[in-house]
């Protein structure tokens, strides 16, 4: 049974990355009551909640309240941010019951004209994870950018550096730089689109075994990746969960994962699946 929900709580974002597929499905932001329902059929189906699988979830104006929730119904909550709301929106995450992990994807820097400086903003995102730290919160930093652009990843680590201790523990993913605040390091890959190149279908995947996504509009989706909602599964504010993921097409493609035959045409065009489960 998966233990983790990408649940988008909006599509927007304050930035535009070069390495992000991005989506051109209409702005929304999840109502209170949209959420509520979400999650109310999400207990006991998963542990995680991500409150993201596009957009950035720190612009969300509800999002004290969706923590509160979330840790009222039993939730631990990870979100993946671009940083550049941390100052903003500190006090809400520091005081979230329900918080247990926060991804800063740095390299979103080299990938906008951002219109200050990188160092005001890895002072920024260094020091969240040290408040982060202090109250249990587990910051993880990622470069994941090896194989596209990163030309700005050597002056970062010298910041790390200077910032951190240089008593790095080497793990599988990249560093822990101290207690909870971690450097996490990946490949950039080519999303999984319907017009992209066919790379196969000999892979694996674990949507549906591990995870689900949930779009802002409710429609159920297989995996974290499926930015344009190719692959719809039902919706969640329409028809129950388990009826969903029960269907003869959710069920033909969580086999089809399991042996390694893939037959959704979404899925045979996926960068990610291919460099990671072949």
């Amino acid at each position: 049974m998966p233990n983790k929900v990408f649940f988008e709580i909006t599509n927007a974002c304050n930035l535009s990355c070069s390495f992000c597929h991005g989506t051109k499905r209409e702005i929304k932001y999840l109502s209170r009551d949209e959420f509520i329902s979400g999650c109310e059929q999400l207990r006991g189906f998963a542990d995680y909640l991500y409150f993201h699988l596009m957009g950035e979830p720190l612009l969300h104006p509800l999002l004290g309240e969706f923590f509160d929730i979330a840790n009222e119904l039993g939730f631990r909550v990870i979100l993946t941010t671009n940083g550049t709301l941390l100052d903003k929106k500190k006090d809400i995450l520091l005081s979230a019951k329900a918080l247990h992990k926060v991804s800063i994807s740095l390299h979103c820097y080299e990938a906008n004209d951002m219109g200050f400086s990188i160092d005001d903003y890895l002072k920024s995102c260094f020091d969240f994870c040290r408040e982060a730290s202090d109250k249990g919160i587990i910051s993880v930093m990622r470069l994941w950018n090896e194989g596209g652009e990163s030309s700005l990843n050597q002056k970062i680590l010298d910041q790390m550096h200077s910032y951190f201790s240089d008593q790095w523990k080497e793990i599988y993913s990249g560093y822990k730089l101290c207690e909870k605040v971690f450097l996490e390091w990946g490949n950039k890959f080519d999303w999984p689109d319907s017009e992209a190149e066919y790379v196969g279908e000999n892979h694996s995947c674990y949507g549906l075994r591990d995870q689900i996504g949930i779009l802002s509009d409710g429609t159920i989706v297989p995996c974290c990746l499926d930015a344009e909602g190719a692959i719809n599964l039902g919706n969640i504010f329409e028809t129950d969960l388990d009826e969903i993921l029960n269907s003869p097409r959710a069920i033909a493609l969580k086999n089809s994962f399991e042996k390694r035959k893939i037959t959704e045409a979404l899925c045979q065009r996926c960068g990610y699946a291919k460099m990671r489960y072949t």
